[in-house]
Order: C-alpha cells, then structure tokens, then sequence
C-alpha cells in the first residue's frame, strides 16, 4: 500500500491530520505507533484546533526534520540550507492549495474551541483533510527520493 492511501486510511480510523501523516513515515525513521501517535497529537486541527499550520503540513515538516534536519547550534548556514528546504516544501503546497493554514484551507474562521468534531459520515464527505494529507505524503515521498532516502 502506498503512502498516500495509508495516511488517508489513518485518518479515516480517526487519528488527526498530523497522525495521519506522521504515523505512516514513523517505522522508517525508529519510531514505535505510541510514540509516533504522542508527539504529532499536538498538532491536529492546525495545531490544537487553533486552525494555525495545517496539521499535514506539520507532519510533513517533522518528517523533513528526520529525514535531513540539522543539530548543530550555532551554524546559521546550515539551518538556512534547512529552513529553505522547509520553505520549499511549503511552497509545493501552496502551489496546489494557495496556503498552509487550517482555517484557510477549511474555509473556517479561527476556532480556540479545543473540542473536535464528530467523525460521521458527514464530517468526511464535508471536510478536504484526506486530499491535503495524501499531497503531503506525495510532497515528502518526492522530498525523501531526491534526498536519497
């Protein structure tokens, strides 16, 4: 099963967006479900349901992380040469959808209200996040070939 089709199949079982994503790129990098499942839960419905950066993208930016992050601390070339990496994979979004925001992409004001919405039927016929959860795993499945990973 492909990427996309696995994100897509984890957020239908219920797991946010950032879930969704993360937890299907976890195994590649060490990680165990719990824990994938832990440290991308903070970042659901635009981080925390503030409706901020889009869930997806967060995840998709983790996974970048991972994949060629840096750790040295006083080298501002190389976390530039990161960062533009960021930026480029944010770009490649926006090129199909025109932001990275939740509440953008959702057509939704700001919502601070911390309680989810209902997964019913209506609420996965209504709402987009399973066409921008497959893109981000096309962007980074693109990214992790080019870097050669």
């Amino acid at each position: 099963m492909d990427n996309e089709t696995t994100a897509r199949q984890n957020f239908k079982s219920g797991y946010n967006c950032a879930q969704s994503v993360f937890l299907t790129y976890a195994h590649k990098y060490g990680f165990n479900k719990e824990t994938a499942l832990k440290l991308s839960s903070s970042f659901g419905g635009g981080m925390g349901r503030l409706r901020e950066v889009c869930g997806a993208i967060s995840a998709m930016f983790m996974i970048a992380g991972l994949e060629s992050g840096y750790i040295e601390n006083n080298n501002d070339e190389i976390k530039a040469e990161h960062y533009t990496r960021i930026q480029n994979l944010a770009n490649e979004f926006k090129k199909k959808h025109g932001t990275i925001i939740c509440r953008e992409l959702l057509g939704a004001d700001a919502d601070d209200n911390p309680i989810p919405s209902k997964r019913t039927e209506q609420y996965y016929k209504e709402r987009p996040c399973e066409e921008f959860i497959a893109e981000a795993c096309k962007i980074i499945d693109e990214f992790v070939i080019k870097n050669g990973g």
